[in-house]
């Protein structure tokens, strides 16, 4: 195997035996083959569309097939076997759709090879003989580093705009516009011989795509549950049974609220499910009861101390441990070996395991935490931030988040916001702002200094607040006195990189190291065109963005 599509990657280089994730290498593999049937589908799928055909079919099993290969997301060979196989029967009436489409067009349809004609070999060890011939360093021979590991950042941008798309269309959400660009990209992967040039383009016009899915997503989001606003949540148990939810789908979490009412069970979120809790549809349900433990990186001890039930329902997912695996479920495209899954929203399984767990014996400290800062609950006070940027009491505005993970040196991230002047506020989303949300920052002008935004999902939200601030000061992004620090890890992560690239945004610092699939000709481009820049230490930082 060969993966280096994290940030927590082997020495920094690319794991080669296993993943730092616990990707062994039969799910490399099966990965690896999953997205070359999903690129065949794009080859078809794209060349219907010009022809002016479409099927939501086709769109839908993409981006869910696409979401399963990113990072912490689908462990389990035999659910990936069952997704290439499925992946070939959709690139079948892909195929049909864009056949049917050229005779009604009158052209003759072109025979496509390559991932277009690639069929999987009927047995597990045919499959993984299969996948060595397909992992990635033997594209570094033919292809060249460099282009290859250009093909790897759309790859990984594309990966993220579909786990955006992915939560979109859960809410019944999708814009035909951009499936039709998803496969436009995965069917410009499999031309020979691109250009640097060609493909940096590409980065950006991925950038773009993700922009208008996570609008779509914003939207779904907002229609569906209404508009975030400031709320208290609780950081510490009640006394009764329990069920914790992590990942990020917001569906999942309100069927499991409506299936739960009533039965005296208390539910927690975890992780990116955070944001929940600012949602009026969802924080109406009194049994949503607070927030249980941080980021991913920490679930092992945290559900191992957890006495109920588990649900994981998007990426994030960590191999579980003995004392808690037959109570933790997955949903969505989550998958690992011996874990029950949940794949029809009835989540009585859940209910069942969390009735027999013993939950928690007392109630916790009463403390809170404030979350709900979306764009809407922002922009509605934007006048009293403006006029306090004018007066001076707002002095600059710090973007501090992005993905967590337990690599040495993300204490950069909480080191920094302690050290943001007192008369600067702090803007935060994803998993990232875990590092210092427990904090006391205080206020300013009633205003509190730490706004949480949301998740890595409401990146959309961010860029509203400071699109809207840049037109009331009647000035670009780069001239507002706003500093981006963003911590990374996954594929989602490189997507709103892009989009803020796409966007013209500069000056961003990224940590806690650099991705392993830019060069350092890309990196040097990237440095030269848009000031993008990896962290070095926080005091050294800080003085450099307040100079």
């Amino acid at each position: 195997m060969f993966c280096y599509q994290c940030e927590q990657t082997s020495k920094g280089e690319g794991c080669q035996t296993i993943g730092v994730c616990g990707k062994d290498e039969t799910t490399a593999a099966l990965q690896d083959l999953l997205l070359l049937a999903v690129k065949g589908i794009g080859m078809y799928a794209h060349r219907a569309r010009q022809l002016g055909a479409a099927d939501p079919v086709i769109d839908t099993i993409t981006i869910q097939s696409i979401f399963a290969t990113l990072t912490n997301v689908n462990f389990d060979p035999e659910r990936l076997v069952e997704l290439i196989h499925r992946a070939v029967e959709v690139r079948s009436q892909a195929r049909a759709l864009y056949e049917k489409a050229a005779a009604k067009a009158g052209v003759v349809p072109t025979e496509l090879g390559g991932p277009a004609a690639w069929q999987p070999a009927p047995t597990l060890d045919g499959l993984l003989a299969q996948g060595n011939q397909v992992v990635l360093p033997a594209r570094f021979l033919t292809d060249g580093k460099e282009i290859a590991n250009l093909q790897e950042l759309v790859l990984y941008g594309i990966k993220g705009v579909a786990a955006y798309a992915s939560h979109a269309l859960a809410l019944g959400a999708g814009d035909p516009a951009t499936f039709a660009k998803i496969h436009e990209v995965l069917d410009f992967l499999t031309h020979p011989a691109p250009t640097a040039e060609e493909l940096l383009g590409q980065a950006l016009a991925v950038g773009e795509l993700n922009y208008r899915v996570m609008e779509v997503l914003d939207t779904a989001h907002t229609t569906t549950f209404g508009h975030p606003q400031p709320a208290k949540v609780r950081i510490h148990p009640r006394k009764g049974k329990a069920i914790l939810i992590s990942g990020h789908d917001l569906h999942d979490l309100y069927a499991l609220l409506e299936q739960t009412k009533g039965l005296g069970i208390q539910i927690y979120t975890h992780g990116e499910m955070l944001p929940a809790h600012g949602y009026p549809k969802l924080k109406a349900f009194g049994h949503l009861a607070g927030n249980f433990g941080g980021a991913w990186m920490d679930q092992g001890k945290e559900f191992a101390e957890f006495p109920g039930a588990i649900l994981m329902t998007s990426n994030c997912i960590q191999e579980p441990k003995v004392s808690y695996k037959d109570r933790i479920f997955t949903a969505g495209e989550v998958a690992w070996p011996g874990v029950r899954h949940i794949s029809d929203q009835d989540y009585s399984p859940v209910i069942a395991a969390a009735l027999a767990a013993p939950g928690f014996a007392e109630d916790g400290p009463a403390d809170e935490i404030t979350v709900g800062f979306g764009h809407n609950a922002v922009l509605s006070v934007a006048d009293r931030v403006i006029d306090a940027v004018k007066a001076g009491a707002i002095k600059r505005f710090f973007l501090i988040g992005g993905c967590d993970g337990a690599r040495t040196g993300r204490d950069y991230y909480t080191e920094l916001a302690e050290a943001v002047p007192q008369d600067c506020m702090i803007l935060t989303l994803a998993c990232g702002k875990y590092r210092f949300n427990k904090l006391e920052f205080g206020e300013i002008g009633g205003l509190p200094r730490l706004l949480d935004i949301g998740q890595c999902n409401d990146t959309y939200s961010a860029l509203q607040i400071a699109l809207a601030l840049a037109k009331a000061f009647d000035c670009g992004v780069n001239d507002l006195p706003l500093s981006m620090v963003l911590s990374w890890y996954e594929q989602k992560a490189v997507a709103v990189l892009l989009t803020l690239l796409h966007l013209g945004v500069k000056n961003i610092r990224i940590g806690p190291t650099l991705p392993a699939f830019l060069s350092p000709a890309v990196l040097q481009l990237l440095n030269e065109k848009f000031n993008l820049m990896a962290i070095t230490s926080a005091e050294q930082d800080l003085s450099a963005m307040l100079a």
